[in-house]
């Protein structure tokens, strides 16, 4: 509880400087009385009704439908809510070294202590970082550029493929995510379903500059033989083809090596190598979408996921790194080569990030590699991932009504569940995956993530830091909760936002 106590202290005071400042705004004077409630924090009721006033009700919170929680501090692979509660986070793939990791704290307070501003001037901290993590990646990525998110740097990654093929045609993945900016927006078929564009690809699968080509999905996709590798990585094959009919060139096609949204999906084994070979003979790049599954994510054997399934000799010409960067710091960044560098320093355009690489997240970004190393995170997620999903595999539902295991995927601590109603069928199991999910937060106190086109996929990918005991907790949570559901009207319970 000394971790609790000391984010309750800090969080009090946070709460005194903001009744004062309320105060002070309407020239009134505290009571005393008033004095001695500041060390009360703002209840959630207060906060609830402060983010419905100033907040757009598109903005989405967790845990909605029910009782969304108010969390005012963490530790490792735990948050704890305003009363201390702590609950198990199975979800939060950017506290990558652990939340509130004591070492990136301290780089962080060492720095802005000392200096933190734009990136104009000459700082140590960015081009160590900038080193650090080209040495991370194979030759010849080497060229840095820092930003303060993957949706930036997916978009900066777009800018510097067309620089390099002077082409805007895009080849994306279907279920992809890359981003909320309009240019990686058009890429994400993950949002089209929004009448915020009117992107059609019913129409020969061809719109504008964009090609989506079907989700390697071998569990519930078109195909899922021994020759799925080869039949998704056609319509690949097939969009380069079409574009360079109508006398166009490829720009890039872009992927992330762990599709999170699309429910966790790794594509089979030789599926990118074939796709790269075709669409470089198309004169476009590979863009690797590491946000999500970046630093060590799928374990020992792949620090990046774009070297999963055998493909460690490929090298993309694009890498864009996010979320885990910085363990909660804004800090992302794009990697590429010299020849697409120089390819866009030719554009004539200089390119300047006001805080993209500042110095205190550069600061994060240091300690968070230094503790991956020093932790051998990637060896914990290998081990404790299979451990996971093995005793997810070996999870009986026989006991529980109307919901069963479909499917166990993933690598290292990037794992789908995936639930449906019926073994053979494989019809979803939306509604029980979503009340499965409120009782897990509700009664287990264990936080967990929906995704896949269905909404019936369990998505883990928790802080590198968890353990075995923390899948022991979750896999008896899990089994209870399926269990839970046995006489429960689902028509009567709402969708739980996660």
């Amino acid at each position: 509880m000394a971790a609790w106590n000391q984010i309750k202290l800090l969080s009090i005071n946070n709460t005194r400087q903001i009744k004062r400042s309320e105060m002070a705004a309407t020239n009134r004077e505290m009571t005393d009385s008033q004095e001695e409630s500041l060390d009360e924090h703002l209840s959630k009721q207060t906060v609830l009704e402060l983010r419905k006033k100033h907040f757009s009700p598109c903005v989405s919170v967790s845990y909605s439908n029910s009782n969304p929680l108010l969390i005012m501090g963490g530790s490792k692979a735990r948050l704890f809510d305003e009363y201390g509660n702590n609950y198990l986070d199975t979800r939060n793939n950017v506290a990558h070294v652990g939340h509130q990791n004591p070492r990136v704290i301290k780089a962080v307070q060492k720095q802005i202590h000392l200096l933190n501003t734009n990136t104009r001037y000459l700082h140590p901290n960015a081009v160590q970082l900038a080193k650090r993590l080209s040495d991370f990646l194979p030759d010849p990525l080497n060229k840095v550029f820092f930003v303060n998110s993957g949706s930036e740097a997916n978009d900066l990654a777009i800018r510097l493929a067309r620089a390099k093929t002077k082409s805007k045609n895009m080849i994306c993945v279907d279920h992809a995510y890359h981003g909320h900016t309009l240019g990686t927006l058009e890429i994400s078929p993950y949002k089209y379903t929004s009448l915020e564009f009117d992107i059609d690809f019913n129409k020969d699968n061809l719109r504008h500059h964009v090609i989506k080509v079907p989700c390697p999905d071998t569990f519930r996709g078109e195909h899922r033989g021994d020759d799925a590798s080869y039949q998704y990585a056609k319509y690949v094959v097939q969009a380069c083809d079409d574009f360079q009919a109508r006398g166009e060139k490829v720009c890039a096609f872009i992927m992330e090596g762990g599709m999170s949204v699309a429910g966790v999906i790794l594509p089979p084994s030789s599926y990118l190598k074939t796709c790269v070979e075709a669409v470089r003979s198309a004169s476009g790049v590979y863009i690797a979408d590491e946000v999500q599954t970046g630093l060590g994510r799928l374990g020992s054997d792949c620090f990046w996921a774009f070297q999963y399934g055998g493909n460690e000799h490929l090298v993309p010409d694009i890498v864009t790194i996010g979320k885990p960067f910085g363990n909660g710091m804004p800090l992302a960044a794009v990697v590429t080569t010299e020849d697409i560098s120089g390819a866009f320093c030719n554009m004539g355009v200089e390119y300047f990030n006001t805080f993209g690489g500042n110095p205190v997240c550069t600061a994060a970004g240091l300690a968070v590699l230094d503790e991956i190393v020093r932790l051998d995170l990637p060896k914990n997620a290998s081990i404790v991932g299979t451990y996971m999903i093995n005793k997810f595999r070996q999870l009986s539902l026989d006991s529980c009504e109307n919901v069963a295991i479909g499917d166990v995927r993933g690598m290292g601590l990037f794992i789908g569940i995936e639930l449906v109603r019926d073994i053979e069928s494989l019809e979803p199991a939306p509604s029980e995956t979503s009340y499965i999910c409120t009782v897990l937060k509700e009664k287990y106190k264990i936080l967990t993530s929906i995704d896949g086109p269905f909404e019936n996929v369990i998505v883990v990918k928790p802080p590198m830091v968890f353990t075995k005991e923390d899948v022991d907790e979750f896999a008896s949570a899990f089994l209870r909760a399926c269990e839970s559901i046995s006489g429960v009207d689902l028509n009567l319970t709402s969708k739980t936002p996660t």
